[in-house]
C-alpha cells in the first residue's frame, strides 16, 4: 500500500484519537519505525496489521474504522487536498458519482506511483447505482462509503449508501441518490484558497 494512504490512516488516528493511541498501535504490531513515509510503498500486510490493531484498541469493527477514515479524508481541514481532488469530479453529486471511474487516473496525475483501487460505477436508473471497488485490502470499500457520504453532505445531496459484500477481491456498494439539492452544500471554488 502506498505511503500516502498509510500516512492518511496515521493522521486520522493521531488527530482523532491522539498520539498515545498511535504509539500503542505501532507497539502492538512491533513496528520498527514510528511514522509512515508518504512517498514509500509498504507491504499490504503492514496496513492490515495497523487496521486490526487500531480496531482492537478502539473496540470498533474494521468496517467502522475504515468508514470513519473515509469521512475524515473529505471533512477534516488537514485533508482539503483530497476533498479538492474529489470535487473536481463534477458540479453536483451525480456528476461526482459518474467521475469515480476516473479517480485512480486523476490520483496518478498527482502522484505517479499511487495505486488506488479500481472503481466501476453502474447506473441502474431512478437514482440507483452500484459501485464496485477492486482492492487488495479487505473492507477498503468502507473507506469509499465514508468519503461518498461526506461528499454527499459537501454537495448538499441526500444519498443512501450500503455495503453489499465482497467476492473475489471485489467489493460492492449500493447507492441510492434521493435528492441532489437536499440542502445547501459547502462552498467550493476551482481556484485553491479563494
Amino acid at each position: 500500500m502506498h505511503g500516502l494512504i498509510n500516512r492518511s490512516l496515521e493522521n486520522f488516528l493521531r488527530r482523532t484519537y491522539g498520539n498515545g493511541l498511535w504509539v500503542a498501535v505501532m507497539e502492538d504490531i512491533d513496528c520498527e519505525f514510528e511514522s509512515f513515509e508518504p512517498m514509500f510503498v509498504y507491504e499490504d500486510a503492514l496496513t492490515n496489521q495497523v487496521l486490526d490493531a487500531a480496531s482492537l484498541r478502539l473496540e470498533k469493527t474494521r468496517a467502522d474504522l475504515l468508514e470513519d477514515l473515509g469521512t475524515f479524508m473529505v471533512t477534516h481541514e488537514s485533508s482539503e487536498r483530497v476533498r479538492r481532488l474529489l470535487r473536481f469530479g463534477g458540479v453536483d453529486y451525480e456528476d461526482f458519482l459518474h467521475s469515480l471511474d476516473e479517480l485512480p487516473g486523476r490520483a496518478r496525475l498527482a502522484v505517479q506511483e499511487l495505486e488506488l483501487p479500481e472503481l466501476e460505477l453502474l447506473e441502474h436508473g431512478n437514482g440507483e447505482f452500484t459501485l464496485t471497488v477492486s482492492c487488495r485490502i479487505a473492507g477498503f470499500a468502507h473507506a469509499f462509503i465514508g468519503m461518498m457520504r461526506g461528499l454527499a453532505d459537501d454537495y448538499g445531496a441526500l444519498a443512501l449508501l450500503d455495503y453489499v459484500g465482497r467476492s473475489g477481491g471485489v467489493e460492492t456498494i449500493s447507492i441510492r441518490l434521493l435528492d441532489t439539492g437536499f440542502q445547501k452544500g459547502r462552498t467550493f471554488n476551482l481556484a485553491a484558497g479563494t
